[in-house]
């Protein structure tokens, strides 16, 4: 197999491994009285709460305990959340949240969490996340260690038109 062919074979390798990951669901939930605001649906202050629940669920599926343990006292923080509110989530909803591993960088990484209603099967939310490798020793962000940024190109998957 020429170069060229080898490259391609590759691309479409992982194209494929890419559209055969699937969300992990990493959070599920219920809308209570004292989440809701004077609207009558979910504040942004618990979409933010409990995306940040699923984040610890899915960076310890990720290899990454809370501790910072596993890879040598580093973990993955948050540098940066954008926010998309689709539904409203209303008093009583059950909901969960899927998450998936879109990019992994020399230095970070992205995901994406959607909050699912359970019962419609509407998306109420999804939040883009950039975390950082972090040492926890120096305080400051680091570059991935090969071994772990290899071990998350592992859960890389395109979310295409499932957002």
């Amino acid at each position: 197999m020429d170069r060229q062919a080898a490259k391609n074979h590759n691309a479409e390798n992982i194209s494929m491994e890419l559209k055969n990951m699937r969300w992990l669901e990493t959070c599920r939930g219920v809308v209570y009285p004292w989440h809701c605001d004077q609207l009558g649906h979910m504040n942004v202050q618990h979409y933010v709460g409990h995306f940040d629940i699923a984040a610890f669920h899915f960076l310890a599926e990720l290899g990454f305990t809370a501790d910072g343990q596993q890879h040598s006292g580093i973990t993955l923080v948050d540098a940066q959340h954008t926010i998309q509110f689709k539904n409203e989530q209303r008093l009583g909803t059950l909901f969960k949240i899927e998450s998936a591993l879109l990019k992994v960088g020399t230095k970070s990484v992205v995901a994406m969490h959607r909050l699912r209603n359970i019962e419609t099967n509407v998306i109420g939310a999804t939040t883009e996340i950039v975390a950082v490798c972090f040492d926890l020793s120096t305080r400051s962000s680091i570059p991935i260690p090969v071994k772990a940024r290899k071990q998350l190109k592992a859960y890389i998957m395109d979310p295409g038109d499932e957002t």
